[in-house]
């Protein structure tokens, strides 16, 4: 008697066993799609991050050059500084290299402004797939992200400074610097990241 009812137990605890094991491989597998689609979001994001650094850097470039030829080459060489003087006409070209870098492509791309700083805005998309997953689509779903970075002037001068003379630079983190108008070269302006700040807007 006793030997009977330990079967019939057994009986009614196997289909709970199977049950039970079911919905813990199907939480298992949900919390792996959830950990894929998290992961492709994320290099999606990165990729969108380093699109629009450089096309900022890109034009922050631009700006140095800019500064360079203009200076001794009238009196309007100060407005440089205000970092709005770049045409941008490399910026798009340099987001596209550094998506594709991180296996994605530029879906949008234009200027931005953010608290009155120049700067640009990109969207992106992995060449990449979520991939395979109990849920239905992921593997032909693509991560999207986008991100805005700006050209922040890092140097000032006093509002009296006479362009054809000698002007001193007061930069971010106490750095300081002369240019001479009339006895300059292109090698006396410090590194492109002294004179203006790259970074994604907050």
């Amino acid at each position: 008697m006793i030997a009977k009812e330990w079967r019939d137990d057994r009986g009614q605890t196997l289909p709970i066993y199977i049950w039970m094991t079911g919905i813990l491989l199907f939480v298992a597998f949900a919390f792996f799609a959830f950990a894929q689609a998290a992961s492709a979001r994320n290099g999606a994001q990165s990729a969108a991050d380093a699109a629009a650094l450089a096309a900022a850097q890109d034009s922050r470039d631009e700006l140095v050059e800019g500064l360079g030829l203009a200076i001794g080459d009238g009196d309007e060489w100060l407005d440089w500084l205000d970092g709005d003087k770049f045409t941008g006409a490399g910026a798009q070209g340099a987001a596209d290299a550094l998506a594709a870098e991180n296996d994605a492509h530029v879906t949008g791309f234009g200027p931005d402004e953010v608290n009155g700083y120049p700067g640009y805005r990109v969207k992106i998309e992995t060449n990449y797939t979520v991939g395979d997953s109990i849920i239905p689509g992921t593997e032909s779903k693509h991560a999207n992200a986008e991100a805005t970075a700006i050209i922040k002037p890092r140097c000032e001068v006093a509002p009296s400074s006479d362009p054809e003379k000698v002007v001193e630079f007061d930069c971010e983190e106490g750095g300081s610097f002369e240019i001479d108008p009339e006895d300059f070269d292109v090698d006396d302006l410090p590194d492109a990241s002294v004179l203006f700040s790259v970074h994604l807007a907050d």
